[in-house]
């Protein structure tokens, strides 16, 4: 199997020298560290222009030593579009769309943990996450990020055609309920259901993506019940092999942001009783098509 993914170092596209960021790249399928940008100050529109170019290269790009305050945050989050309000998670006190991240030795879950794209059972899916992360353990709590153009184009062809036009339910409600009882959160009346494409195109850059999900796809549609959970495990099984991954360690004021559309993640909660904390701001999306 492995034969037909050793090209991935072709899937990541490569332009122009950066002029005014500096660009240090995790490995050829995805992620890059970005340097030389204070997101707390004034960003030129040259300098953020890179950034979004940055972030459309590599799927998810990351930046150390930052000193975000809440507004500032929120305020970098606008730049990329609408912000969005997480339908279950508690959020800071005043500000709805700073999502808390958080893990201690009272803790019984943390966030993120199995390979999923932000939020997928809503119809219109997070365009990205941006990470903030405050209090991080010495050692451990590292996250996975995958490209899901790579997860896509290393299929095989007999594999591609099986899957054109066919959607799966994304759904929330396993996911969240009673999720975060145990730190007060009253659960919501239902919780999102979407119908989303297997395979989505990405408005950006027109590539193709897989997006399915072992944290919300339950079903692909049209197939019998045995059909589809071999297809989903096979799926989930491909989407996490490591040549379609990076591997980010988290130090105090690391901020990532990553594409929902063509990538996932898995939050790695190896670091009990230690301490982790941090915000997340959601950017609102588009429906899969």
């Amino acid at each position: 199997m492995i034969e037909r993914r050793v090209h991935i170092a072709n899937v990541a596209p490569v332009g122009d020298a950066y002029r005014h960021i500096g660009v240090r790249k995790l490995t050829p399928a995805i992620g890059a560290e970005i340097e030389g940008v204070d997101l707390a100050g004034e960003i030129a529109p040259a300098a953020f222009a890179e950034i979004e170019r940055a972030f459309a290269e590599n799927l998810v790009i990351f930046f150390r030593d930052q000193r975000l305050t809440p507004d500032a945050h929120i305020a970098f989050g606008r730049r990329f579009g609408e912000l969005h309000i997480h339908p279950a998670a508690p959020s800071e006190a005043g500000h709805p769309e700073l999502m808390i991240i958080a893990a201690d030795e009272n803790s019984a879950r943390a966030n993120g943990e199995g390979w999923h794209s932000d939020v997928s059972c809503d119809a219109e899916p997070p365009l990205g996450s941006i990470l903030h992360i405050r209090t991080c353990p010495d050692i451990g709590g590292d996250t996975l990020f995958a490209n899901m153009y790579a997860a896509y184009e290393t299929l095989s062809d007999g594999m591609k055609a099986r899957l054109e036009g066919l959607r799966a339910v994304h759904d929330g409600e396993h996911v969240y309920r009673g999720l975060y009882a145990d730190l007060g959160v009253a659960d919501r009346p239902s919780y999102p259901r979407a119908i989303h494409p297997v395979v989505r195109t990405h408005p950006v850059t027109g590539r193709k993506a897989l997006f399915v999900n072992a944290g919300f796809t339950t079903h692909i549609l049209d197939m019998q019940a045995d059909e589809s959970d071999a297809v989903l495990r096979y799926l989930f099984q491909h989407l996490a092999h490591p040549l379609f991954q990076c591997r980010f360690r988290w130090t105090p004021g690391s901020v990532a942001l990553w594409d929902n559309r063509c990538a996932q993640h898995h939050a790695i909660w190896d670091y009990w009783p230690a301490r982790r904390y941090g915000n997340r701001v959601t950017i609102k999306g588009d429906r899969p098509f």
